[in-house]
């Protein structure tokens, strides 16, 4: 054996044992990341920002559990207070990475939702488990889903709030969507105010908004706080949605594709680990549920994640279509029709002037290569298609085949 090759074997060695101690680096991720000529993670400790919401549970959990070390890394979740502060973090690079809006990663990418930067999804983290919210007093008045909404709406002319969380985001989308699919022009009939999910129920009790969309846990805080009534889930919208994505900047990628893969593998697992039982769920919740995440009561986040659902005006219901972290790999994987949808919708409201290239804008984001090669090492089932066919709540069908028609065939639009 020659010295070189000794030197080679002990230094491989050395790398292994130092990532992994005596778990060992999974022989899936070692064979991939061999094959790009590199034995190790290139960045061993990664920064990954999280919102305070039940949807950073599988980013959270790769830490807790210590899957993180398993691939050779290490995951340190960090904790921010606004969406629109984990998008300056990550374009900044005083987070590696983060627990994302999807919309937020696309509108950093073409500069609709602040400084532009080119950016990388690596995965969905999770589909369902949002929900509008409306206030009591709404509620009170018979405003307890999109079509009485509109009917209270104009009876009652006066001015009405809402907010989202980010301007680019999901939840802006969800709400827009909604109001939209019974005649309500969010960009003309109603006011819209962004707010960071955890100041959502804060904002309602004092009354500066009349509805809101959200995150988990904070929809069913509002009912379990007496203040608001769930109006519509968001998987009432959109079955089996995107939601958010595990994000960071194109620079990060290239520097650092094993570190990327790694982590994603490990998140992959944490997303099957949680879905794989009831008592993971369970722990899940306990855990996220810790001032150190979330900081709420373990009951408002395990009651949702069960599936178990109240709207606070007595109806009760079991959804199957709950929130999910991997469901056979079908959450994780990052569609690239799911990216371009959120492009036809930021047309719709303005926020892009002009059609861009919708699935050339996709592939440069959505990391598809580095995801399939993550899901190897993690033992996940790929979807075969890149692309993924859905029906709205309005009955309209989406399949990423003609993006341009579907932007612009909405009656209601900026």
């Amino acid at each position: 054996m020659t010295d070189l090759l000794k030197a080679s074997l002990k230094r491989r060695t050395v790398l292994q044992a130092a990532a992994v101690g005596a778990a060992g680096i999974s022989p899936a991720l070692r064979a991939v990341v061999y094959a790009q000529g590199s034995d190790a993670p290139e960045k061993k400790e990664v920064k990954i920002g999280f919102i305070p919401l039940t949807d950073c549970a599988s980013v959270v959990m790769a830490s807790v559990l210590g899957i993180d070390k398993k691939y050779g890394v290490t995951i340190i979740p960090t904790k921010e207070a606004s969406w629109a502060g984990v998008r300056d973090k990550l374009v900044s690079g005083e987070l590696d990475m983060a627990h994302s809006l999807y919309g937020l990663i696309y509108g950093v990418h073409l500069g609709t939702s602040g400084p532009k930067k080119d950016m990388a999804v690596l995965m969905t983290l999770n589909q369902n488990g949002q929900a509008i919210t409306l206030s009591k007093k709404l509620a009170e008045k018979g405003a307890i889903d999109a079509a009485s909404l509109a009917k209270v709406m104009a009876a009652e002319k006066r001015e009405y709030t809402y907010a989202q969380t980010f301007p680019t985001g999901t939840h802006a989308m969800w709400l827009y969507y909604w109001l939209a699919s019974v005649g309500v022009n969010p960009m003309k009939d109603v006011k819209v105010i962004t707010v960071p999910p955890p100041q959502m129920v804060a904002n309602m009790r004092v009354g500066n908004m009349d509805g809101y969309c959200v995150g988990e846990p904070w929809g069913h805080r509002a009912i379990a706080d007496g203040i608001g009534i769930t109006a519509v889930t968001t998987q009432d919208i959109w079955k089996d949605h995107p939601e958010k994505v595990l994000g960071t900047t194109a620079d990060f990628v290239k520097k650092n594709p094993n570190t990327a893969r790694a982590v994603t593998a490990a998140i992959i697992e944490a997303g099957k680990w949680i879905d794989a039982s009831l008592g993971n769920k369970n722990k899940m919740a306990e855990t996220v549920a810790d001032k150190s995440y979330v900081n709420t009561s373990v009951d408002v986040i395990n009651q949702r994640i069960l599936g178990r659902y109240q709207n606070g005006m007595g109806k009760t219901w079991d959804d199957p279509n709950h929130m999910k972290f991997y469901n056979d790999g079908a959450v994780s994987f990052p569609y690239l029709s799911d990216g371009m949808w959120f492009l036809t919708q930021h047309k719709r409201w303005g926020l892009l002037k002009d059609h861009p290239d919708y699935l050339a804008v996709a592939k440069q984001i959505n990391q598809i290569d580095i995801y399939k090669q993550a899901a190897t090492a993690a033992k996940a089932n790929v979807p075969k298609d890149v692309m993924r066919s859905s029906k709205m709540i309005d009955g309209v069908v989406w399949d990423g085949k003609d993006p341009k028609k579907y932007a612009d065939g909405f009656k209601i639009r900026a």
